[in-house]
């Protein structure tokens, strides 16, 4: 096998139902501790699913995962839900979509490149959530460039390198335990 779009669809969705899982236990353990908010602990698993699984999981994680984690444990509550879906649903697509089309022969090249984008990308549909989202709820606050790099570059920064180191970490522990295939095989 030489790339991971040799995962059969049943792999996938267990993996999909698993980071789902982790969507409703991490935020829950972390949270707990007083570090949910910072270290964004919910992005980890739909990440992974994306980079993983592809970008279809990835968004279907990024959707059931808050949703299912707002329904049993609180969290995210309602004004969350209305931004945190549509970023995470972002950053399960852009992970996997990259993933899917960056091929530089490195993996760690192929995986940072996608968690980059996908992270970018994740955080400005996030921030034109919250925008939508200030102005249906008819808040009035002036929600501008600096509240956003606060919000999501600043204040996350920690939950930014965490991901950074452990999306990758755990996506080589699954290709070494041959869960999921290796992106590229070791030429002999």
């Amino acid at each position: 096998m030489n790339n991971m779009t040799n995962m059969t669809a049943i792999k996938r969705a267990v993996v999909c139902a698993a980071c789902i899982a982790l969507c409703c236990v991490l935020p829950v353990a972390f949270h707990s501790v007083g570090l949910g908010s910072v270290l964004s602990p919910m992005h980890l698993p739909v990440l992974l699913c994306g980079l993983v699984c592809g970008g279809w999981y990835g968004l279907f994680c990024g959707l059931a995962g808050p949703l299912l984690s707002s329904m049993l444990t609180g969290m995210p509550g309602a004004m969350g839900l209305m931004t945190m879906v549509p970023e995470l649903m972002a950053y399960g697509l852009f992970s996997g979509l990259a993933m899917k089309l960056v091929r530089t022969r490195s993996l760690y090249a192929d995986m940072y490149i996608s968690l980059i984008a996908a992270m970018v990308l994740g955080r400005i549909v996030g921030g034109i959530a919250q925008v939508v989202t200030i102005r249906l709820m008819v808040i009035d606050l002036a929600y501008t460039a600096y509240i956003w790099i606060q919000s999501y570059f600043v204040v996350s920064f920690p939950g930014i390198v965490i991901q950074l180191i452990l999306v990758p970490a755990v996506t080589l522990m699954l290709m070494k335990a041959k869960v999921i295939p290796t992106r590229y095989p070791k030429i002999a």
